[in-house]
């Protein structure tokens, strides 16, 4: 029986999405469920068994070799949880056994949604061609991964390149994580609204408080909204510099909602690279936008399943990672 094929599944606060994918990134079968993320454990994982049912109803299912799944986290892969800050039903759930055991004792990999928009920017996307990146979720928080040597750098735990938790202002404000400026706290979508309303920023006539509203104000022009932005830009070129340094990438891709402001983040992000990118090994470090948009989480997932496969195996168009 021919096997060409992976299930994948993101899952997120907001939605759990599966597909049924081929070798070249092609997505054969949709399915997708709200996540019921402030219900008990057991609701949210119905809505991954809804979405199973959907996709193994299809025809193209005897032809499934393996499952992978890119969760918000933090996810443990060497123990197959998740426990994904948004989802506080989750805690150490048993997600990899539990999908495993609906479908049959099927391989699954389980990697974290920043690792699977890696995986997905460097397959079929705007990492393509570089051996050594960092690709960032910029949105409600701030994840990323690594893929380094040529290979995806998920860590033994499916967390490495969580970037939004590195701290670049020591005496910043107190994180959920427990530490101090971090990233996410600067540069995430609701954290980049906060300080535009802390600065004087007032929405317009439709009450829109977001990050994309401050990103419009500061396409206008408005100072706050650009002291905002420009701000998140600061804090990410600083965290990117300290990963280009420590593990010598040379491209960062960047996606996410935030990332959606175009260059009123792109351009402040790329002039503080400059002040802090400034060892020798790292000034060609350049920045990118992603460009696999909301397909990232379902198409890495798939990716990171592909290179797990047992015995290593090749799928018609291996992903290099």
């Amino acid at each position: 029986m021919q096997t060409d094929l992976v299930a994948a599944f993101d899952i997120g606060g907001t939605k759990t999405a599966g597909a049924l994918i081929d070798g070249t990134g092609a997505l054969l079968v949709r399915a997708q469920r709200p996540t019921p993320a402030r219900e008990s454990g057991e609701r949210v994982m119905g809505a991954v068994t809804d979405v199973l049912a959907e996709l193994t109803a299809s025809p193209l299912w005897e032809r499934v070799a393996a499952v992978g799944i890119g969760s918000a986290g933090p996810v443990d892969a060497s123990a197959g949880t998740v426990s994904p800050v948004n989802v506080p039903g989750w805690r150490r759930f048993p997600l990899v056994g539990r999908v495993r055991d609906a479908t049959g004792g099927l391989p699954v990999e389980l990697v974290g949604d920043g690792v699977a928009m890696t995986a997905a920017e460097y397959w079929l996307g705007a990492a393509r061609g570089h051996d050594n990146a960092l690709c960032l979720v910029v949105s409600t928080g701030v994840g990323g991964g690594l893929v380094l040597d040529g290979r995806l750098h998920a860590g033994p735990t499916g967390n490495a390149g969580h970037i939004g938790h590195i701290s670049v202002d020591l005496d910043g404000a107190p994180c959920p994580c427990g530490s101090r400026g971090c990233v996410e706290g600067i540069a995430s979508g609701p954290n980049i609204a906060r300080r535009a309303l802390q600065g004087g920023w007032r929405p317009g006539p439709d009450g829109d408080a977001t990050a994309a509203a401050v990103a419009a104000a500061a396409r206008a022009g408005h100072p706050v909204a650009m002291a905002s932005f420009e701000r998140a830009a600061r804090a990410l070129a600083a965290a990117i510099a300290a990963t280009a340094a420590l593990v010598e990438i040379d491209i960062a891709v960047i996606g996410g909602g935030v990332a959606g402001a175009g260059e009123v983040l792109f351009a402040p992000l790329r002039r503080a690279l400059s002040d802090y990118a400034t060892l020798s090994f790292v000034q060609r470090l350049t920045v990118a936008p992603a460009v696999m948009g909301t397909d990232a989480g379902l198409v890495g997932a798939a990716a990171a399943a592909w290179t797990a496969r047992p015995g290593g195996t090749a799928a018609p168009a291996e992903p290099t990672c």
